[in-house]
């Protein structure tokens, strides 16, 4: 594929400008992610902490989402996310003083990063939606996506390790203000944009109503009711693997700060590998099946890793992790955005919020308790033989689904025409 072909959502200048804000302010993310799993796995040294702090990330974002949702579809999507922006430099700017001064504990983080959940249940529905707005060729939305994934996982890819260095070098804290000062950067890009005008629509509806429509328009839509179906799963049972990173940091490992910023980041490098991968693929390449090959290959990963103690090796197969994990997320996304109507784009992405921040919170605390009794490389097995069973079945749906079309074209085909004397 061609570079111009690679990165044909470039030609939209408010997506040039999306693009370049949030790839500073998720580098500080990413910072202030590490800073807290490292702060938290250090004063507990509990691995079911690390799922609980996964838990306060996301489930008030489970809760949530679906208001999130409602609101970005009727009320300005840029206002909405103008206002979530402002509120997580807030959020972290009181996370810099808290751990600055030592005035925390650590049921503090947790509550601090259990606003940012909340505020994330309105952020992710208007900044999703927002990036349809912001592209003015729409055949070019899947490239878009795809190009947003990449900026995610280099994020992931860079943001670890400088946070690994920054801790172990000035401290938790520095961090925490890094991410807060990024932010900057997005807010600065957003009030650059030319968006159309906005134009109110009246609200006949009361908000449980329009929600109740966007869960009869996603059960009426079999593809995206298969999609969020497989997120939900892999949500529950694999994604929360990434809770259990700072023990093969610290312990299996032996390493420090910067050993779990270097897998964390391995793991962002397979992942911006794969949302490079998908930017480059043609028009009408069958996502479907690219993202089963890809739940295989997250499973096989997650199965090799986890009873690595040959730390180079465990790199390497961390990429794989990295490089199917993200298909998990961003071909779903792919095919929500550009299967769902306009008017309940934003209501259809709360739903697929809510798959992703209502099951991975919960297997959090599902995979931090059962890895307390059978130890973390077993629990990480045995998430990447669930990441296996997934892929199977997969294909075996995407089988059975192509056969019906054929028996459906050929029962069509022998429908007898009617002769007319």
């Amino acid at each position: 594929m061609s570079k111009i072909t690679t990165f044909n959502a470039f030609k939209s200048r408010n997506y040039r400008l999306y693009f370049g804000g949030q790839s500073v302010s998720l580098l500080g993310t990413w910072m202030q992610k590490t800073a807290v799993s490292w702060v938290i796995y250090s004063q507990t040294h509990s691995k079911f902490m690390l799922g609980l702090t996964l838990f306060a990330s996301l489930f008030p974002s489970f809760l949530f989402s679906f208001i999130g949702g409602v609101v970005s579809d009727r009320y300005n999507r840029f206002k909405v996310l103008l206002f979530t922006q402002v509120a997580s430099m807030v959020q972290a700017v009181l996370l810099t003083l808290l751990v600055y001064f030592g005035y925390y504990s650590i049921w503090a983080i947790l509550a601090l990063t259990a606003m940012l959940g909340l505020i994330n249940a309105f952020d992710v529905p208007a900044r999703q939606s927002l990036v349809y707005e912001m592209v003015d060729d729409k055949s070019d939305l899947p490239n878009a996506l795809a190009l947003n994934s990449s900026m995610v996982n280099l994020s992931r890819l860079i943001g670890p390790g400088i946070a690994g260095l920054i801790i172990e070098k000035f401290g938790d804290s520095v961090c925490f203000g890094a991410n807060a000062v990024s932010f900057i950067a997005v807010i600065g890009s957003l009030l650059m944009m030319r968006l159309p005008k906005f134009a109110p629509k009246p609200h006949g509806k009361n908000v449980l109503a329009d929600l109740k429509d966007g869960f009869e328009y996603i059960q009426n839509t079999p593809t995206i009711k298969f999609m969020l179906l497989m997120l939900a799963t892999v949500s529950l049972f694999v994604l929360p693997f990434s809770t259990l990173i700072p023990v093969y940091a610290k312990d299996i490992f032996k390493g420090t700060a910067s050993t779990f910023g270097v897998i964390d980041s391995v793991i962002g490098l397979g992942a911006f590998g794969g949302g490079i991968f998908l930017a480059s693929l043609s028009a009408g390449t069958d996502l479907k099946r690219i993202l089963a090959i890809n739940t295989l290959i997250f499973g096989v990963g997650l199965i090799v890793f986890s009873h690595m103690h040959n730390y180079p090796v465990a790199l390497f197969f961390a990429a794989f992790i990295g490089f199917g994990m993200m298909s998990q997320v961003t071909i779903g996304n792919t095919i929500i955005q550009t299967t769902a109507s306009p008017e309940m784009r934003g209501r259809v992405i709360s739903y697929y919020a809510m798959s992703f921040f209502g099951m991975q919170p919960l297997g959090g605390l599902l995979i931090g308790a059962v890895s307390q009794k059978i130890g973390v490389p077993d629990t990480v097995m045995a998430e990447g033989m669930v990441a296996l069973l997934l892929g199977i079945i997969h294909f075996s749906f995407l089988r059975r689904s192509r056969l019906k079309k054929a028996a459906a074209a050929a029962a069509l085909q022998q429908q007898p025409t009617e002769v007319i004397p």
